[in-house]
């Protein structure tokens, strides 16, 4: 089997398809397109009133970008304790490689200096396929996965993959579509990215410029390391009425 790179990781999104592994020790990982694939739908996600007021609080500091590989390596490490994970060595370095292109991103919840929450995923165009999240505190992944659905919003984004639909997604807006309607919308948001007709290509740090924490023309590499937390109020606001 090809050793999976980032380029042929790329490949494999823009044709609805992602790897996985049958545990962290793994040499080898499998494609999947599951047939059902869940999405969260940006205008669909799902704030409650509980949870609003959870990231309006800012019990935790939000970044972004700010500690990709710490991020990756929790999720997997969770699972494990938890009886397994689909993320081995491979994946895990050809996720850590798409950082380094731009092409991975992730949100981080950090409480008194420690991370504790915090998801990743892949950006390619106006898509972003949510790989994974881990939460160490009440509520911390829920955080991240508000910011994250802002951010996007913000950045023009047309498609948030979720991969598969959990009980936890669904109850923040999760629904499941047909891979044939997938492929339609999976389409159409990867060729986003192209701009054309004077539109601004999707953008992760949209939202940094939006809330003044990313000078306008900062360069990408120091703005991993420069821009600041989003106040949980910008969030709330940004993502509208609250049930």
């Amino acid at each position: 089997m090809r050793p999976l790179d980032s380029d042929l990781l790329l490949r494999a999104y823009a044709a609805g398809i992602f790897p996985m592994a049958d545990s962290r020790r793994a040499r080898e990982v499998y494609w999947v397109e599951p047939a059902m694939r869940g999405i969260l739908p940006l205008d669909a996600f799902h704030l409650s009133r509980s949870l609003a007021k959870t990231v309006r609080s800012d019990r935790y500091t939000v970044t972004a970008d700010r500690a990709f590989a710490e991020v990756i390596r929790a999720c997997a490490e969770l699972r494990v304790r938890e009886g397994g994970t689909w993320i081995n060595a491979q994946i895990e370095q050809a996720c850590n490689e798409l950082f380094t292109r731009g092409h991975a991103h992730s949100v981080e919840c950090w409480q008194e200096g420690e991370l504790v929450g915090g998801l990743y995923g892949v950006s390619l165009g106006g898509a972003f396929f949510g790989e994974s999240m881990f939460s160490r505190a009440r509520d911390a992944s829920k955080v991240a996965l508000a910011h994250l659905v802002a951010r996007l919003r913000v950045g023009g984004y047309r498609l948030l993959d979720c991969q598969f639909l959990t009980d936890h997604l669904a109850s923040l807006g999760a629904v499941e579509v047909p891979r044939a309607a997938y492929v339609g919308l999976l389409g159409a948001a990867v060729s986003a990215g192209a701009g054309g007709a004077g539109a601004s290509p999707p953008d992760f740090r949209e939202l940094d410029r939006l809330a003044g924490v990313l000078p306008p023309d900062e360069d990408p590499e120091v703005a991993r390391m420069v821009a600041g937390p989003i106040s949980g109020c910008v969030i709330v606001q940004l993502l509208g009425q609250t049930s």
